[in-house]
C-alpha cells in the first residue's frame, strides 16, 4: 500500500505535467521561430521541490519526504538539429540525514526534444551520486561518497525568448539508487519545479 506522501508526490508530478501540456497546446500553430537552435547549449535552473530517501538499513524511509531546493542543476549539450539536442545533466538536491546535510544528484546523459515551438521533453539514464554537501563535510562522519544509477524525466515551456536566450518553467523527476558499504543501498525520489535560464 502506497503511503500518503508517495501518492501526493505522484499527484504533484501529474498536475505539473498536465499544466505544462495544456499551456503548450494553447499556443498558436503558426508561431514562427524567433531563434535558430544550433551549436552548444548551456542551462542552469533554480527551483524548489521535495526529496524522499529510503535506506535499506531502515534508518530512513520514503514516508519522511523533505522540502528542499535544487543545487546545482546544470545542463550542457549540443543541438543535433533544430528540435533535438544531446545533453549531459547534473541534477541535485540537498537533504538532511542523521543531522547532516547531504546532496543527492547525478551525471545523466540525455536527449531533449522540442515537441512544439516552446515546449520540450527531456530524459535520460546515468550515474547517481550521493555525497556530503560541500559545506558540511566532517571527517569520519559525513564524508562518504556513494554511486549507483539514476533515471530522469523532465518537461519545460519557454515563457520568454530573445536571440539566443530562453527563460523556461520546468519540472523534473529523478529516481535513483546508490550503493553503500555492507551490501546496503539508498534509494531517492526527487521532484522539483523551477526556472531555467538557457543559452542556445
Amino acid at each position: 500500500m502506497q503511503s500518503i506522501k508517495k501518492q501526493m508526490m505522484l499527484k504533484m508530478a501529474c498536475i505539473a505535467i498536465a499544466l505544462t501540456s495544456s499551456i503548450t497546446y494553447a499556443q498558436s500553430e503558426n508561431l514562427e521561430s524567433e531563434i535558430q537552435r544550433d551549436g552548444f547549449i548551456f542551462e542552469f535552473s533554480l527551483g524548489t521541490g521535495i526529496i524522499s530517501i529510503e535506506d535499506s538499513a531502515g534508518i530512513q524511509t520514503f514516508d519522511d519526504a523533505q522540502g528542499t531546493f535544487t543545487f546545482p542543476d546544470l545542463k550542457f549539450g549540443y543541438m543535433l538539429n533544430e528540435k533535438l539536442a544531446i545533453t549531459a545533466v547534473l541534477p541535485g538536491m540537498i537533504y538532511e540525514f542523521q543531522g547532516n546535510d547531504r546532496h543527492f544528484g547525478g551525471f545523466i546523459p540525455s536527449l531533449q526534444y522540442w515537441v512544439k515551438e516552446r515546449w520540450w521533453l527531456h530524459g535520460g539514464i546515468g550515474l547517481a551520486i550521493d555525497s556530503p554537501a560541500l559545506y558540511d563535510i566532517k571527517d569520519d562522519l559525513n564524508d562518504d561518497w556513494n554511486f549507483g544509477c539514476a533515471i530522469m524525466g523532465s518537461t519545460g515551456y519557454e515563457i520568454y525568448k530573445k536571440k539566443n536566450f530562453a527563460l523556461n518553467i520546468q519540472s523534473k523527476l529523478v529516481l535513483g539508487r546508490t550503493f553503500l558499504e555492507g551490501d546496503a543501498h539508498r534509494d531517492a525520489v526527487t521532484f522539483n519545479i523551477g526556472l531555467g535560464f538557457s543559452w542556445l
